[in-house]
């Protein structure tokens, strides 16, 4: 029995997919980020892909399970430092900065907004959440993460969220999220077979975090 409701989203992905037309690599890739910053040991957090698949966009959003890990420590680091002064300092008490128009130069019109500086006890606060998450980062946290998967219909388009164990730092490497989650729709393969037993765990993290300031004393020596 047909479902109203995905019927009704299939005839808006196709009908998406007509009049906005993507630019596609000549591998058939909808790549929306370049990769000038990443080096052949870069380690890799996230990235999007696209392809079509019977005639409709699937977009992929992955993620590294150190992405999931990292952005466990920061929320840890918030709710152990607490709620912190109400001070909205990004939207409130800033210097409205007008600009001159019109031939006359009469009229004034509202230009930029210069944010004001945070209140000191919001200043205090910032700093005792940044201690907080250097130490949680320094020492990592009890957290298993392993390779997932779900997608879901939108109205342009089957959105996958993936996480798995690859990385991404060209677009070869990109076309491999791509392969990876088109097996997946098309239940060609899984996540065990793919990744058999992986977990990233604190071990992961702090074996990566110790690669990573190997990497910054070595720059920092050759700049000195």
């Amino acid at each position: 029995m047909k479902n109203p409701h995905y019927e009704y989203l299939g005839r808006r992905m196709r009908e998406y997919h007509r009049t906005h037309q993507w630019h596609m690599s000549e591998g058939g890739l909808f790549i929306p980020h370049a990769y000038w910053n990443m080096g052949s040991d870069s380690l890799s957090t996230w990235d999007d892909v696209g392809f079509i698949l019977n005639g409709r966009r699937v977009i992929v959003w992955w993620q590294h399970p150190r992405r999931i890990y990292g952005e466990a420590i920061s929320s840890m680091a918030w709710k152990e430092a607490g709620d912190g002064p109400r001070d909205d300092w990004l939207f409130e008490g800033g210097t409205k900065n007008y600009k001159m128009v019109g031939k006359s130069k009469r009229r004034k019109k509202l230009f930029t907004t210069t944010s004001r500086a945070p209140s000191e006890a919001q200043t205090e606060h910032y700093a005792k959440l940044q201690a907080i998450e250097e130490r949680l980062t320094r020492d990592g946290i009890d957290l298993e993460v392993r390779p997932s998967w779900k997608w879901e219909r939108l109205n342009w388009a089957m959105g996958v969220s993936l996480v798995a164990p690859l990385e991404v730092r060209n677009e070869k490497e990109l076309a491999e999220v791509a392969r990876l989650a088109r097996a997946l729709i098309l239940q060609k393969t899984s996540l065990a077979d793919e990744f058999p037993g992986f977990v990233y765990d604190k071990a992961s993290w702090l074996r990566e975090q110790a690669l990573l300031t190997q990497a910054r004393d070595a720059k920092a020596w050759r700049g000195a």
